[in-house]
């Protein structure tokens, strides 16, 4: 029987399950749709959040088919329960199984939202993670960008283990990018995120002088948008028989938005005087305005008369909580239409966005136009596009073709 190890992780701002066995397609199937784990590049392991109820999820998941080591696991929840630093995240509620016991999980006192430590930091650290933290809330930085620079700067912590993150230098920062990328095998985006953490906390909270520039970054590598064609967008939006699921990516591809922002779209947000769809507080917190598609308006308003219960304030309502639709559900509806349609590319629901982008620049858009529907900050962003067009590329005749009618070439 395959054995599967599970250690504590930190990832993500969050403490987690880490799990880790050889590759084989039946575990990792298991995990992911019984248990919900999902992939870290970073950490090349799957994981799911650390609570009970998740350690029980994995359990059941894989009864009979493998067996779990959790020594390590245990030892880490125990620690934290003897240094009485129990968080919401190990210890949800006391419905939920307390992993290091098995018995049922007390109800922790700490206050929501404050900063987890990991139990190795020393009181130093905690004290260098506990004002980044502070720091980050006070510039007001959106949530998404709080868990990834926390994540990355206790990922730091972790590795220098006792030595005061205060004293080091640029020669010892040098050091430690380093052995980031040649030890730890890095990509270049996460050591970039990594960098502009260490970045904030040096000249954002200590205010050093600003020194990073002398710190080398990686070059990014340039990685094309991955779209769907029409053919296969057809296919996608036939697999779909679930009215509000269909009017969700209908919305996606129709005006290029993210997944973020058609959970937040609200019935308000739509103007069908002006043609346009207001999006709120969108990525960088700008707000902007899209085109709305006559065709998209006929389906959002049948939809809205349609569907049961109707929503009131959400434009695709959760029917348990009546707020905002879960991200995480849309992109798993978009997963189950791809698979069900046969879709074998390997893209996700921003896929949509990609194609919405791509399409207009095929049938002639000024990029400039589609930067500002897209919400681009930089036109460089925007420009990705250019490269996946097909638009100026059909016409380009190959020189081999040119060749071989001068020249006669025998075949």
């Amino acid at each position: 029987m395959q054995s599967i190890i599970l250690k504590p992780l930190y990832h993500r701002g969050q403490e987690c399950i880490g799990i880790y066995f050889e590759k084989n397609g039946l575990i990792q199937s298991l995990i992911q749709k019984q248990a919900g784990a999902r992939w870290s590049k970073s950490n090349s392991c799957w994981y799911v959040p650390c609570t009970g109820e998740n350690y029980l999820h994995l359990k059941s998941a894989l009864e009979n088919k493998a067996e779990l080591e959790i020594a390590e696991l245990k030892k880490f929840l125990l620690e934290k329960r003897k240094n009485d630093v129990v968080a919401p995240a190990v210890y949800p509620g006391n419905k939920s199984a307390n992993i290091a016991t098995g018995k049922p999980a007390k109800t922790s006192s700490k206050i929501s939202g404050s900063p987890v430590y990991p139990n190795t930091l020393s009181k130093e650290n905690k004290e260098a993670l506990q004002q980044f933290h502070r720091h980050l809330v006070l510039k007001a930085y959106s949530p998404s960008t709080i868990r990834t620079y926390k994540s990355e700067f206790i990922q730091f912590l972790n590795t220098i283990k006792d030595k005061p993150a205060i004293s080091f230098t640029v020669s010892r920062l040098k050091d430690y990018f380093e052995y980031c990328y040649l030890k730890l095998h890095l990509s270049e985006n996460t050591l970039h995120s990594r960098i502009n953490a260490l970045k904030f906390y040096y000249e954002q909270v200590l205010h050093r002088e600003k020194f990073f520039w002398e710190i080398p970054r990686p070059k990014k590598p340039l990685l094309l948008p991955k779209l769907l064609n029409e053919n296969e967008l057809r296919k996608l939006f036939n697999s779909l028989s679930n009215k509000k699921h269909k009017a969700m990516l209908f919305t996606a591809y129709s005006s290029g938005l993210r997944v973020s922002e058609i959970v937040h779209l609200k019935i308000a947000d739509i103007d069908s005087e002006r043609m346009q769809i207001f999006i709120e507080r969108a990525k960088g917190k700008k707000d902007r305005y899209v085109n709305l598609s006559p065709v998209l308006l006929d389906i959002l308003r049948n939809y809205l008369l349609t569907y049961k219960p109707r929503p009131k304030i959400y434009l695709f309502e959760s029917e348990q909580t009546l707020s905002a639709y879960p991200t995480r559900t849309i992109q798993q509806i978009f997963t189950n239409a791809k698979k069900k349609a046969g879709i074998r590319k390997d893209v996700g629901i921003h896929s949509l966005r990609h194609s919405f982008a791509t399409h207009l620049l095929d049938k002639g858009t000024d990029i400039k136009y589609i930067k500002e529907l897209l919400g681009h900050f930089n036109i460089k962003t925007t420009e990705r596009y250019l490269h996946v067009s097909k638009e100026r590329l059909v016409n380009i005749v190959s020189p081999f073709d040119d060749l071989w009618k001068k020249e006669g070439i025998e075949w």
